[in-house]
């Protein structure tokens, strides 16, 4: 899969520094979070969609490290960073060993289907 990206060559110079490091700080934070943990559920308050991913996590009683960033009024730039990282454009961001794997309708259909158990084991 290849995701169109600015080739570096196509930025000035002058501002590159910029956009390699906005919010630097919360990309970072994730992928230490899914380097170290087996789950990983990147979400935002007031958005139903992480409470449904948990849930599904609780019912079947997976460990998670959840991660939360702002509401629909707070933090969209920060949060912005994260879906360009990603390429994924909702929140939930559900990362399962490392491999992202969707947001909560993804993360229902991999639990029905068995495939989430066998990418845990």
């Amino acid at each position: 899969m290849t995701r169109p990206i600015l080739a570096t060559n196509n930025i000035h110079p002058s501002i590159q520094k910029v956009v390699a490091g906005t919010h630097q700080d919360i990309i970072v934070e994730v992928q230490t979070a899914v380097t170290n943990n087996d789950i990983v559920v990147v979400g935002m308050a007031q958005n139903p969609a992480p409470k449904r991913a948990r849930k599904a996590l609780d019912e079947i009683n997976l460990d998670y490290t959840y991660l939360e960033y702002g509401s629909y009024f707070k933090l969209w730039r920060r949060r912005n960073a994260l879906k360009m990282w990603s390429g994924w454009p909702t929140f939930p961001m559900i990362f399962v060993k490392g491999i992202l794997i969707g947001g909560s309708s993804d993360l229902r259909a991999l639990i029905e289907s068995g495939e989430l158990e066998s990418m845990i084991n």
